[in-house]
């Protein structure tokens, strides 16, 4: 999917053939087998990786996952789209991405952190301040960020709260980036709306993933005066025709762990979610949601891409031709690591944020680039993925003319 998405976009911005090729390939991958001794005594040999895609315009930035679907071809995507991501939004950073292969449910809190810190110790070749720098993603949280941090500080014999982004802010994290993602979200459904002359007020929206990107926008959504008929999880799907009371899923997710069987509305899957006719749909979850098998049956008017990759590229032309608004991943959801470098820059001044002011820059640069990809999609008379591609490969492909090729 990324490499076709580079492909697409390299004819429309007429793109150097050699500069094509460079960006095709990933900086630098490095894959670690390390073992991790659990809580009954027995060892076990976990596999991570660590992807850096292109450092042309800064240090490398992206996330780190827990899955037990990790791939490295997965951490290579997720890596290029981090690259453009940055980009679009003009952040000094190139793209890194990073996962585990573990279930992070089937270990406790002690084997977690213990594997958590081993594969810290076998990245150090990588991650630093100013060479790559890790954040949440799927299956982590602050605490690992916490020991991340940590970890890497010991070896250095100083706290480096730099290393690391996302963390909880009694050890350097910022004000306002927990909800950093939704918050973009949220923004860019908001920016849409004006640009299409729709009214956020009183449309109906479906949020499929409801964990830390999902619920925060859906409540921030239903603030800003939306009615959120369906949310859905691991555990399935909620449907309220009348809009659904956010509260009660919440507190049934924190106390059953899914948001089915709420009590809240009536059951439905994943799949019967994507599918709802809604004002808006907010795919929230795992890459490749919706793809040319049910692309045809989508009835959302416009989606908003709170995932990485959750539309693939010929679910696009499908959705195109039926006249559906995509908002695309490396724009929508770039409120993330927008605030993951509000927190780096802290960290490195020393000098904290209220959370205030970080979403007042937050929304400030959300707005800037969506007026930017806005303009080049209309340039170029394409779609928004690939105007936010025109942008972000653009910008990826002049630092590295510049720069040149060393020796």
């Amino acid at each position: 999917m990324a490499l076709s998405q580079l492909d697409a976009i390299a004819d429309v911005i007429h793109l150097d053939p050699g500069v094509q090729e460079i960006l095709r390939h990933p900086k630098r991958e490095l894959t670690v087998h390390f073992p991790v001794r659990m809580d009954d005594g027995s060892i076990r040999v976990f596999t991570g990786h660590r992807v850096q895609h292109n450092s042309a315009l800064g240090p490398t930035k992206g996330g780190i996952r827990f899955s037990p679907d990790v791939t490295l071809n997965e951490v290579r995507a997720l890596a290029m789209w981090m690259t453009w991501k940055c980009a679009i939004v003009g952040l000094p950073y190139g793209g890194a991405k990073g996962g585990v292969c573990v279930d992070p449910r089937q270990v406790s809190l002690r084997e977690m952190e213990g594997l958590t810190r081993r594969f810290t110790t076998e990245m150090g070749l990588l991650f630093g301040p100013d060479g790559d720098i890790p954040a949440p993603d799927m299956g982590t949280n602050p605490q690992v960020m916490a020991w991340i941090m940590d970890t890497y500080s010991m070896h250095r014999g100083h706290t480096a709260m730099g290393v690391v982004t996302g963390k909880p802010v009694s050890v350097g994290g910022s004000l306002g980036r927990v909800e950093a993602t939704g918050r973009g979200v949220t923004i860019s459904a908001g920016l849409a709306c004006e640009k299409l002359g729709r009214n956020l007020q009183g449309a109906r929206v479906a949020v499929q993933g409801f964990g830390n990107v999902g619920s925060v926008a859906a409540r921030l959504l239903a603030q800003a005066g939306a009615k959120v008929v369906a949310v859905s999880d691991i555990s399935g799907a909620v449907y309220r025709e009348g809009g659904l009371d956010l509260d009660l899923v919440e507190g049934a997710k924190l106390d059953d762990g899914g948001v089915c069987g709420t009590g809240a509305g009536d059951s439905m899957t994943n799949a019967e979610l994507l599918e709802l006719p809604v004002d808006i749909l907010v795919p929230a979850a795992m890459e490749r949601q919706i793809t040319e098998e049910n692309a045809h049956r989508i009835r959302a008017r416009m989606i908003v891409e709170g995932a990485n990759g959750p539309t693939t590229p010929e679910a696009d032309r499908i959705l195109h031709d039926q006249g559906t608004v995509v908002i695309p991943d490396v724009l929508a959801n770039a409120g993330g690591v927008i605030v993951s470098y509000f927190e780096w820059v802290q960290d490195l001044q020393a000098f904290f944020w209220s959370e205030a002011e970080v979403n007042q820059r937050l929304e400030q640069l959300m707005t800037r680039a969506f007026t930017t990809v806005w303009d080049a999609a209309e340039q170029h008379h394409t779609d928004l993925r690939l105007g936010a591609y025109a942008v972000g490969v653009s910008r990826v492909a002049e630092a590295t003319r510049t720069r040149g090729i060393y020796p």
